[in-house]
């Protein structure tokens, strides 16, 4: 079965859908961000059928969110490392997270590990808020519209 592509939508949630392409990518790309960066590292920790894994982080070497940087000679062996792209991710990610964080336990439950600051050390929540006035975004406070191109009135 042939998947539908999103990549040439007018929408950056649609684009955003397709460059994501399955389960597997925000999986690989949390993986990468804590430190696995080798092919191995990265199978034990998802279990991932290699077929599977090798095409996805080919995927994402070619989206331009990870490239491939040999760390042995012979045979030659890869780590994959987060490009600007790749790191720009890591909000999708965070995103994620909160989400997961907030609804994905039951009531009073909550997830076994948590995101800590590097400088402070203390668990950080992770929010969207707007890079100019630094106010937090909800989908109840923003609307969609056409973006103004050069020239436009």
């Amino acid at each position: 079965m042939r998947r539908t592509r999103f990549d040439e939508w007018q929408c950056p949630i649609a684009r955003t859908t397709d460059l994501m392409g399955d389960w597997w990518t925000p999986l690989v790309m949390r993986d990468i961000f804590i430190g696995r960066r080798k092919f191995g590292e990265i199978e034990d920790s998802l279990g991932a059928p290699k077929a599977v894994l090798t095409a996805r982080l080919q995927r994402l070497v070619d989206d331009g969110l990870l490239e491939k940087v040999a760390y042995q000679d012979k045979p030659v062996r890869y780590e994959y490392h987060p490009t600007a792209r790749g790191m720009a991710f890591g909000d999708v990610l965070l995103a994620m997270w909160r989400f997961g964080a907030d609804w994905m336990w039951a009531e009073g439950d909550s997830p076994l590990i948590a995101l800590k600051s590097l400088t402070t050390g203390q668990i950080v929540e992770p929010t969207i808020t707007d890079e100019h006035t630094g106010e937090r975004l909800t989908m109840r406070r923003v609307r969609i519209g056409r973006n103004p191109r050069p020239g436009d009135p």
